[in-house]
């Protein structure tokens, strides 16, 4: 049975226990049979619900009340739960329906999913964090999909924080992460850092806070050196100029007055002769970080091209998702806003997908048509593509003529597809920085963006 189709048989099932005739309580919900308190820290609240609904959902629920070590007290408590996220969780048991408004709630809501094993809910919960990563927040995302073992939202989560470090080191809550995601990132090859003295400055600053958390004196240097650990071992101080390093880590209580001389004095010599060990725990390396690969940011010059001398692509990172058949006439659109004044030429969209046992390579004839709109409705230009493509690849998509879209203001990409066959759909980004522009999708109402991850790329010049 496909997840799709358990769905729906738990819909159906639900549905006729329904029937039977429980009476609708204040809560919007049913009159229970037994009550729940949900309790975190000084948090408490008492919910009502059925004990049968509840195994029907979820296989911890069905061994807490029906199991051989079945829950006899009343009301039950349920401990270490956000009343908040539990009652989110019920609604979800009983309507099917979630409604995810915050990166906090779906983090709560996605460790009460994963404790009673409701493996749809928590890839709801999931999906919705891919959607909602920033600077502010990858630190904490990554912490979580790491301790719940999510390795694609991990991944994201790192290039976030290798492709926007500086952003991220700036932020307060860094100062909160763990002692693993700080080393975690201090590993990196690619980061975008002007030098190490930036990493440097911020992991004195999370010793220092650290401290503060500990009880520990925050000005001591063997209380900086404790809490930071192996974390010292992953700075590169060898790729500081002498400069950098005199004003900056050799004045730190971090390190000691031999430790920095010996530092310095490698850092200053360029003869091989004239060097001494290291001091022990510290890195060899004299390889200065290197900037990441910008996957959201193609350039192609066009020497005769309307669009000047460059465009670009913005490429929304994607989460693959199941295929999407079009059986006659299939509607995509996304909104969005971009933080300056740009000229849009065009999107991207994928090709259609063989089916399973089908033969890799072939081509097919695409037929759409694809528009731009304001936040009124009007259009401002349009284009109607009818080429043959490769299946599984990418295609781009120009306007009739080029439009100057101003900063800061609601705009909506639509294409119709009109071919028959399976697309491959996916979760796209909300947030993206392309160059020197900053996009983000899926603005205002929901109905304004349908199928959003099949508009992959909007192709534009500043």
């Amino acid at each position: 049975m496909t997840s799709v189709e358990h769905i729906t048989h738990m819909i159906e099932i639900k549905m006729l226990i329904l029937s039977w005739g429980f009476e609708p309580c204040d809560n919007g919900l049913f009159c229970p049979h037994f009550r729940i308190v949900a309790a975190f820290a000084f948090m408490v609240k008492e919910f009502g619900a059925h004990k049968l609904f509840l195994a029907m959902s979820s296989p911890v629920f069905e061994a807490m009340f029906f199991g051989g070590m079945a829950e006899k007290s009343d009301p039950i408590p349920i401990l270490d739960v956000q009343p908040e996220a539990f009652k989110a969780l019920l609604e979800y048991i009983y309507t099917d329906t979630i409604n995810l408004q915050s990166f906090d709630q779906a983090c709560e809501l996605c460790y009460v999913a994963k404790k009673y094993m409701l493996p749809h809910l928590v890839g709801e919960c999931t999906n919705y964090l891919w959607q909602d990563l920033f600077p502010k927040n990858a630190c904490r995302a990554y912490e979580f999909a790491k301790l719940f073992e999510e390795p694609v939202l991990m991944d994201k989560c790192l290039q976030i924080i290798c492709s926007e470090t500086e952003a991220v080191l700036q932020e307060p809550s860094f100062e909160e992460v763990e002692l693993s995601t700080l080393t975690a990132i201090l590993e990196q090859e690619e980061l975008t850092v002007s030098s190490e003295l930036e990493l440097f400055n911020a992991a004195q600053r999370w010793a220092t806070r650290e401290c503060v958390r500990k009880g520990l004196p925050p000005d001591d240097g063997k209380s900086l050196r404790t809490v930071l650990g192996p974390a010292v071992s992953k700075i590169r101080f060898l790729t500081l100029t002498p400069q950098q390093f005199a004003e900056g880590p050799a004045l730190s209580p971090l390190l000691s007055q031999d430790e920095s001389f010996a530092l310095l004095l490698n850092i200053s010599s360029t003869s091989a002769s004239c060097k001494i060990p290291l001091p022990e725990g510290f890195s060899n390396s004299v390889e200065s970080r290197r900037q990441p690969a910008a996957p959201a940011l193609r350039d192609s010059p066009l020497a005769s091209s309307p669009y000047g001398d460059m465009k670009l692509y913005c490429v929304r990172k994607i989460l693959p998702q199941a295929h999407c058949l079009n059986t006659s006439i299939l509607d995509c659109s996304v909104t969005f806003t971009v933080d300056r004044n740009i000229s849009v030429h065009g999107v991207q969209i994928p090709t259609q997908v063989l089916g399973e046992g089908s033969e890799a390579g072939g081509s097919y004839t695409e037929l759409l048509y694809a528009h731009l709109l304001d936040s009124d409705g009007s259009r401002l230009t349009y284009t109607h593509y009818t080429t043959r493509v490769s299946y599984g690849s990418l295609v781009e998509i120009t306007f009739n003529r080029s439009v100057e879209i101003q900063r800061n203001k609601v705009y909506r990409v639509g294409v119709v597809l009109n071919k028959m066959g399976w697309y491959p759909m996916g979760l796209c980004t909300q947030r993206m920085m392309c160059g020197v522009a900053f996009f983000t999708f899926c603005v205002g109402q929901p109905s304004d963006s349908v199928r959003d991850g099949l508009i992959r790329a909007i192709v534009f010049s500043c």
